[in-house]
């Protein structure tokens, strides 16, 4: 059964997408998620029944806040990032067993950005580790949406599907300078490590492209 306090927060509770904070009586952050719906996956907190480590969770859960985003992308995003920053204490003993997902920047003459399960002394530059494999593949595809890299194989002589896509630099198609490659690379380093308001700024910047050549359905996908 909640407490007063938390089922007077759970009334107020919005219909949006948001980043959700769990604290306990000392005010420890103690575990962090993200939702499509606040009201909805909060209240199944304190709701029906759970598995023994998630009401082992729930009964440590002296009061709660949120943070209210205008996307589900960008509650994805911030989860990333608060868990990066507060490591709470339930959201690793709840992933107990599995193998966290890492990006990594490849070290071949054109890099790829590819999820992997592991850190190995290849070169490669790693990022992570992420909560689960939803939220790193949710990265990828919106890294690369917006800073498309080599995503065909390295001995395509023709356009590949990807490109026709938008999702692929273009290898493939034309020569890239390694200059333009490399331009790519920073600016998806720069977002995974923290820089989100650059990938903002350029998701907006392509909206507004899209919105000029009339294409809204790609506008909408930007969004």
């Amino acid at each position: 059964m909640a407490s007063e306090l938390i089922e007077s927060k759970l009334k107020n509770l919005p219909d949006l997408p948001g980043c959700y904070i769990m604290r306990n009586a000392n005010d420890d952050i103690i575990y962090i998620g993200k939702a499509k719906n606040l009201k909805n996956r909060v209240r199944s907190y304190f709701r029906g029944a759970h598995d023994t480590k998630t009401e082992k969770l729930v009964s440590e859960i002296h009061h709660f806040e949120y943070i209210v985003t205008k996307t589900n992308k960008e509650s994805l995003l911030l989860e990333i990032n608060l868990i990066k920053k507060y490591q709470p204490h339930y959201n690793i003993k709840l992933k107990q067993g599995t193998m966290y997902p890492y990006l990594k920047i490849t070290s071949e003459k054109d890099p790829q950005l590819v999820i992997s399960h592991k850190v190995e002394k290849d070169g490669g530059i790693y990022f992570g580790p992420y909560p689960n494999v939803t939220a790193a593949t949710g990265t990828q595809q919106l890294i690369q949406k917006i800073y498309p890299l080599r995503k065909c194989g390295k001995n395509e002589t023709r356009a590949c599907f990807y490109y026709h896509l938008g999702q692929c630099i273009g290898c493939c198609d034309h020569e890239v300078s390694k200059e333009e490659y490399d331009a790519q690379i920073k600016k998806i380093q720069r977002f995974l490590n923290g820089d989100v308001k650059t990938i903002k700024d350029d998701l907006a910047a392509k909206m507004n492209e899209a919105s000029e050549r009339l294409d809204f359905e790609k506008a909408m996908d930007y969004r």
